[in-house]
């Protein structure tokens, strides 16, 4: 019998992150204390008042298709929202509500993307950025970000990767797997640069409210001439710790939400009635539950950066935003991979290793502190543990 699967799928990796969750299932089925630190997914329950709304529209009758673009208020809430918080001139028909950002993902990539066409993906990066582009025949290229430039672009670098193929970049800001933030002026100059070599800006948003400090969130569409060629993407799961909802959406030029809503269509149809109403009342009515949520990361990112820069071997960076810490292990002297299967087997602590988001990453361990500030104190005197046990071979 012939082979049915489309070639194209030997280029797409399962997810690395998974597949670690995956083995710590399994390791507590048989009993073990797992320290989760490997999946960013907010340990906080959901704000009672957005349950409470979804229950309410459920109850109500919210339970049948909307139309594809979303109901109406949900966009207008969003485009009121982009205004407010993002300096973003939004109208509800620029806006396209979606089944999680990985949907929106795809839906762009398909919108933007033909065979050979070729992306321009960060280096470390969320893997479904590069699968996607995979799964769509177009060729990712990744540009670096390094610990020693701050984690920012280097345009130098940029000019080298770009080809009469690109079509467009994307950014995550803040990072994941980083936890970094570009910078206004990155961000400018990114702006100058797309303009000059005619490509898209696919920008990312989705851990925009998750910012510490003096620090603070720029959208690149809102700088001049950004707008017509910005393609942004954010959403609620990780604001308002609603990831099972899969609620998130588009904001671009009327012109591509047009042909995104037909993508959508007949992949999703739209997004979960009762859950597009309680959207509306987490952006009204969350935020006093999202800031708590803020606060506390904010405690275990303080915590983490102070332990890690005091244990040998190990550095760190001090997060702008998210809730990753992307820790340098090169003081070890043993691979990523290596390191994080120590700690798991040995140890019960689950790391993810900085190769699983891209080539820049070997050398480093993502931990991801959506878990509780306990497990946190606990799990990185494990760490330390670990840390002496490569060491003192």
């Amino acid at each position: 019998m012939r082979d049915f699967i489309c070639s194209k799928f030997s280029n797409v990796e399962p997810s690395g992150i998974r597949k670690i969750n995956e083995k710590t299932l399994e390791m507590e089925r048989e009993g073990k204390k797992i320290y989760h630190f490997e999946v960013g997914r907010p340990d906080f329950d959901t704000p009672k008042v957005i349950k409470d709304a979804t229950i309410k529209s459920i109850e109500r009758g919210d339970v049948f298709y909307t139309s594809n673009f979303g109901i109406m208020p949900l966009r207008e809430a969003v485009a009121e929202k982009l205004r407010e918080d993002n300096n973003l001139d939004y109208s509800a028909k620029e806006i396209l509500i979606t089944a999680g950002a990985s949907e929106a993902i795809f839906d762009t990539y398909s919108l933007i993307l033909e065979e050979g066409d070729e992306i321009l993906i960060p280096n470390p990066c969320w893997p479904n950025y590069v699968n996607a582009a995979h799964i769509m025949n177009a060729v990712p290229v990744r540009y670096s970000l390094s610990e020693e430039n701050d984690f920012q672009i280097d345009f130098n670098e940029l000019e080298e990767l770009v080809t009469e193929k690109t079509k467009a970049i994307v950014i995550i800001t803040p990072s994941n797997p980083i936890g970094s933030m570009l910078s206004k002026e990155t961000l400018e100059n990114l702006a100058d640069f797309a303009k000059r070599k005619d490509i898209l800006v696919i920008s990312d948003e989705i851990y925009e409210k998750i910012v510490y400090g003096t620090k603070k969130h720029y959208s690149i569409a809102s700088f001049d001439e950004m707008k017509e060629r910005t393609i942004t993407i954010n959403g609620f799961s990780k604001t308002y710790s609603m990831t099972g909802f899969r609620l998130a959406y588009i904001a671009a030029p009327e012109e591509y939400i047009r042909v995104l809503n037909i993508i959508h269509q007949h992949n999703t149809s739209c997004a979960t009635s009762f859950v597009q109403h309680a959207g509306i009342v987490a952006l009204k009515e969350g935020q006093e539950g999202a800031q708590k949520m803020l606060k506390e990361y904010k405690r275990r990112r303080d915590y983490i950066v102070e332990k890690v820069n005091s244990i040998d071997g190990l550095s760190l960076n001090n997060p702008d935003g998210a809730f990753y810490a992307f820790i340098n292990i090169k003081g070890v002297g043993v691979s990523a991979e290596e390191f994080c299967k120590y700690l798991l087997d040995e140890l019960c602590v689950a790391l993810v290793p900085g190769n699983v988001f891209g080539t820049a990453g070997e050398g480093f361990v993502r931990l991801s502190y959506a878990s509780s500030y306990e497990d946190i104190v606990e799990g990185l005197d494990r760490i330390e543990k670990a840390c002496k046990h490569f060491m003192n071979k």
